[in-house]
């Protein structure tokens, strides 16, 4: 039994690690545009991450279809999302 639950728990401490790993794949690029057009989305949304963490990115995707147009806009401009990744978001939700 004390076996089983040290394997489950190395598993377990495995895949946090791999999500953390991947969770820093990608982050927000905080731009001025970024900054003053997603300041609303940011409050609402997904204050408790940090500034440009990956969290962030992951709060945001999250929340696509909650952010607004001036937000998106603004990060598709840095590059953060492309136009193709928001429209098959829309088509998606539209289904």
């Amino acid at each position: 039994m004390m076996i089983h639950n040290r394997a489950l728990l190395l598993v377990g401490f495995g895949a946090m690690l791999c999500f953390a790993g991947a969770a820093q794949a990608e982050s927000v690029t905080v731009t001025d545009d970024v900054r003053k057009n997603c300041e609303w989305d940011y409050d609402k949304f997904c204050k408790e991450f940090g500034i440009g963490s990956a969290l962030l990115d992951m709060c945001f995707k999250k929340n696509g279809p909650k952010l607004s147009k001036a937000c998106v806009d603004s990060l598709i401009a840095a590059g953060d999302t492309s136009q193709e990744y928001v429209d098959r978001q829309k088509a998606h939700m539209a289904q």
